[in-house]
């Protein structure tokens, strides 16, 4: 199975949030960190599946604190 990546533009415009946001996210362990594809290259992608977990889990979090 080949698993979907995501760009750095495609996951900011799917969470919404300023690059900035993004890796304060990554850093405090709240979001999946980006993974390099070829170890000598500066590319980093992130898997679309942990995206929409993180997704559907963030959903799930503000329907129950709601």
């Amino acid at each position: 199975m080949v698993r979907k990546v995501m760009r750095l533009p495609a996951v900011l415009e799917a969470t919404g949030w300023a690059k900035p946001t993004l890796y304060t996210k990554i850093t405090d362990g709240k979001f999946p960190k980006g993974t390099k594809l070829d170890p000598d290259a500066r590319a980093v992608v992130w898997f679309e599946d942990e995206v929409e977990a993180f997704q559907k889990a963030a959903v799930i979090a503000a329907a129950v604190a709601a």
